[in-house]
């Protein structure tokens, strides 16, 4: 069995992908009346809705030994083989994870079969080329998250009909996920920050790291995005897909 990536990239994480209070609205928001739910590639726990019983799944013990004092119970398995009877929850949830799946669609499979109501999952449209970091400093990473990202389009029809709602990235969010700092670009010359982010592991982007710190030295960077400075939120590709089987 292949090692999951988290044991390698994990440490340390935690402290660094903290849930932002805004997303986590929008997805317990999602989940809606939902009582008992999965969590799949839950990691440390973030976006686990404390009102709600919550059974959550990863697969690396990095991970897991990461998860708070008080966190949901949690089972090391993997999402295309879900340790769960048929129809035993309310609702599946997964959050930026579905990328590591090595079969997505028998990831998806799985979480309707354990949900008899709802199916919730936050992820990114790797097509929407929104975000300046990927599109003119880190190409080899929006390569990366075409080649390894399902479309929205394909997890959207995966299931049945699917409400997909745009999840606008606050500018101090707190979840250091890779467009969490679009208004703070100097976070991404920091090493011990870039470490929460997978596809920084993945990929060569020393070049484009370079090009950037250049640019925010000299102000070509502010220049260019100027806009973005007065935003408080902003859509760079983050979508919530809902399946609802009510």
């Amino acid at each position: 069995m292949t090692k999951p990536l988290y044991d390698t990239i994990g440490s340390g994480y935690a402290n660094l992908r903290r849930a932002d209070p805004r997303i986590a609205a929008a997805i317990a928001d999602a989940l809606g009346d939902a009582q008992t739910v999965i969590n799949i590639g839950a990691g440390a726990g973030s976006y686990e809705p404390p009102d709600r019983t919550i059974l959550a799944i990863e697969p690396s013990m990095r991970m897991i030994v990461q998860r708070p004092q008080g966190a949901a119970p949690c089972v090391s398995a993997v999402a295309q083989q879900l340790p769960v009877k048929t129809a035993a929850v309310d609702a599946a949830m997964a959050s930026l994870t579905i990328h590591h799946w090595p079969d997505w669609r028998a990831g998806l499979a799985e979480m309707r079969r354990i949900a008899h109501r709802r199916v919730v999952l936050f992820s990114f449209d790797a097509g929407a080329d929104l975000f300046w970091l990927t599109r003119d400093y880190a190409p080899a990473i929006a390569a990366l998250d075409r080649k390894w990202m399902p479309r929205i389009d394909e997890m959207a029809a995966a299931l049945g009909p699917c409400r997909v709602t745009p999840v606008p990235v606050p500018h101090d969010c707190t979840d250091g996920f890779l467009g969490a700092y679009w208004r703070r670009p100097e976070a991404y010359l920091d090493a011990n920050l870039r470490s929460s982010m997978s596809s920084f592991s993945l990929v060569d982007a020393a070049a484009g790291l370079e090009a950037l710190g250049r640019d925010l030295t000299s102000g070509a960077w502010a220049k260019a995005n100027a806009g973005l400075l007065k935003r408080d939120a902003l859509d760079i590709g983050y979508r919530l897909l809902t399946w609802d089987f009510t």
